[in-house]
């Protein structure tokens, strides 16, 4: 047996955090969402006067980055690591509809993207890692054994995410998601640093009609021919 590289990426609200959970547990992974340290700096952003008439002011949150520290813990109650913003749990708080608007806006900013895919290639030195996002099979991890892209449509991704927001809770529209699902596609797939692309050797998955166990058992069976 062999540890390897598992790099998923894909359009926002697909479920590769899902899967990515999942198949770490499996395999006896390290998992990491690299999805969740975006949002995490955007959260920091939106706390921290980074955010000014909806915009988010690009050199202040780059003039702070060295402020910003981003870890994972293991919760075992769970069965996942949560992630921390400078020693706070902020996994739920990162989940929600206006820190989703700032994503990918954060995430086009170059000495971001450096800070982030610094630290994420440092977590995968050893491998036995599984790391969801929008660039680990293009930028970050480029030489990974596994590479998973995953698809849906516009209209099946937000209505996930409208289901599991109003099962949280949340006081939000399906037109308020899907717009949201919309515009991140656009900025993710053009902005100029590291876009959201399917690296020529992944696999792609298109999951709208797919089961999130027939997915795990897909890709569960890609990841253990390659380990064997």
């Amino acid at each position: 047996m062999r540890n390897i590289i598992i790099a998923i990426d894909g359009y926002s609200s697909t479920g590769k955090s899902t899967i990515a959970k999942q198949l770490a547990d499996k395999l006896s992974y390290i998992y990491v969402d690299t999805g969740a340290m975006y949002r995490s700096v955007a959260l920091y952003a939106l706390q921290n006067g980074c955010v000014e008439d909806e915009t988010i002011n690009e050199e202040k949150l780059i003039s702070d980055l060295d402020c910003i520290q981003i870890n994972f813990k293991y919760n075992p109650q769970l069965g996942f690591a949560e992630v921390y913003l400078n020693g706070e749990n902020v996994e739920s708080k990162i989940r929600t509809l206006e820190v989703s608007k700032y994503v990918s806006p954060v995430a086009t900013i170059s000495e971001v993207r450096r800070k982030l895919v610094e630290q994420q290639q440092a977590m995968g030195e050893d491998k036995g890692i599984v790391m969801d996002g929008r660039d680990i099979g293009t930028v970050v991890f480029p030489d990974a054994e596994l590479k998973i892209f995953m698809t849906a449509s516009a209209e099946t991704r937000a209505e996930r995410r409208y289901k599991e927001l109003k099962d949280r809770g949340d006081d939000i529209t399906y037109e308020a998601v899907l717009e949201n699902v919309v515009t991140r596609d656009h900025i993710d797939t053009t902005r100029e640093d590291s876009p959201l692309v399917k690296a020529d050797n992944a696999i792609e998955i298109d999951n709208s009609n797919l089961t999130i166990e027939e997915q795990l058992l897909k890709i569960l069976k890609l990841a253990e021919n390659l380990i064997k």
